[in-house]
Parts: structure tokens; C-alpha cells; sequence
């Protein structure tokens, strides 16, 4: 498939382990290397051709707003989803729906950080999708010499990339990079409301519809505040 041309980044959590970062701020709007996090996002998605951009903020939604309108006539164009209720990551999108339209779109958090390797991972995820076989395809990290809590890891893939979660007793060498190319059918069966993701993701894995792709460039586990200061020093040290 071509590239997406609508996409969203979901803004609206409470980054609560991000306290004390986030007890006056939006999650997305702390900063790496001079930007915030939301810009950095949407910098990705306007490189991937994307060219309409949902954007959804509850906690300190005042200053997700401002963040937007310092970037106007910056692509993509942005619409804010103001949402006065926490709605989660799956109630916001399955909101978002109208606005995003019956094409496949990108999703991307508004903490994920990443550096793209020799193909940029939207571009990577929108040539992978096939809406004939997939809800979604997730970008993929590997838990391996991941710095900060990665838990159990979050998928296993089958060799022709189709997801499933680790049973017990069983560790997922994966973590979801929060980056996603997703058809509308991912979320449209559910009730409007508030709910994650994570269901519409295992309702896919029942239906044999939720594939993975393994990120071939550099991912930042952004939890805490140290992980934040990790990722400065990490990415202080790459910079020329």
C-alpha cells in the first residue's frame, strides 16, 4: 500500500511514572535534544507523507493545545481531540474515528521516541500492511539489551509475523515500539468509551489479524524520569 496520509498521536495519558516530570505537563511535551516528545512524533509522521494529523490530550490539555498551534503551517496539519474524560488509548482512537477516515492510518504515542533505520519504520510498517490479512501491524523492539523495565515483553510473533501474547510462565522477546499502521476495523467494532488498546489488540490476535515488524533502527524506553535522562546521555553521545 502507499504511504498513509492520516494518522494520530495519542496524547492524552497521565504519564504517572513520569512524576514529577508530568505533574505540571503533558507526557509528550518533555523534551529530548531541545524538542518535545509530541514534536518529534509528529516530525515522523510529516517525513512519512503523512498529511492530516489527529492529536488527543486530557492531562494538561491546555498546554497540548499551545504545543499545536506553535507548529501551525507546519506539516502534518494538526487537529486537537480534546477529550474531557480519560478515554484511553483505544477509546481515544475509536473517537478519532470520523476524522481519520476508512483508509488504514498511522498511530503513533506521544512518548514514543525512536531513530529510523536504513527505511523509516512508517515507511517499513505501510509496505508490510495488507488490510486483506491485518487489523494493525506493530512496530516491534527487542527486549534484549533494553535499559529499564521491559516486564515480561509483550508478543511473540510466528514466522510469518503474525502476533500472540506469552502464555504463563513464558517471556516475549518483544516489546510494542508504539508505532502502528492500523485499518479502522481495529477499533470500529467497539462501543464508543473508554477502554486500551490492549483489548482491541487481543481481539485481533483471536481473529488472527494483529502482525508484528521487528524495528531495524534505535527505540528508547521512555517510563520514567530516568529513563528520559538515559536517552539524553544515550543520544548526546550519538550526536556528530
Amino acid at each position: 500500500m502507499s504511504g498513509p496520509r492520516r494518522g494520530m498521536v495519542l496524547a492524552a495519558g497521565l504519564g504517572q511514572r513520569m512524576r514529577p516530570l508530568t505533574a505540571g505537563t503533558a507526557k509528550p511535551l518533555l523534551t529530548l535534544r531541545g524538542r518535545s516528545l509530541l514534536d518529534h512524533a509528529l516530525d515522523r509522521l510529516a517525513a512519512a507523507g503523512v498529511e492530516e494529523a489527529v492529536v488527543n490530550a486530557h492531562w494538561r490539555a491546555e498546554k497540548v493545545a499551545a504545543a499545536l498551534a506553535a507548529r501551525a503551517g507546519a506539516p502534518p496539519a494538526t487537529r486537537l481531540q480534546l477529550e474531557p474524560e480519560l478515554l484511553e488509548t483505544g477509546g481515544g482512537l475509536r473517537l478519532a474515528l470520523p476524522r481519520l477516515g476508512p483508509a488504514p492510518f498511522v498511530v503513533a504515542n506521544g512518548d514514543a521516541f525512536w531513530l529510523d533505520g536504513p527505511v523509516p519504520a512508517i515507511a517499513r510498517l505501510a509496505r508490510a500492511f495488507d488490510p486483506a490479512r491485518m487489523d494493525a501491524i506493530l512496530l516491534l523492539v527487542r527486549t534484549a539489551g533494553l535499559e529499564g523495565e521491559v516486564g515480561r515483553g509483550d508478543f511473540l510473533p510466528d514466522p510469518w509475523g503474525r502476533l500472540r501474547r506469552p502464555g504463563r510462565g513464558e517471556l516475549a522477546p518483544f516489546l510494542y515500539g508504539g508505532v502502528m499502521v492500523a485499518a479502522p476495523s481495529l477499533v470500529a467494532g467497539e462501543a464508543p468509551g473508554r477502554f486500551s488498546l490492549n483489548r482491541c489488540f487481543d481481539a485481533a490476535i483471536a481473529a488472527g489479524r494483529l502482525f508484528g515488524l521487528v524495528h531495524d533502527g534505535l527505540w528508547f524506553h521512555l517510563s520514567t524520569p530516568a529513563d528520559l535522562a538515559r536517552a539524553e546521555r544515550r543520544l548526546e553521545d550519538l550526536a556528530p
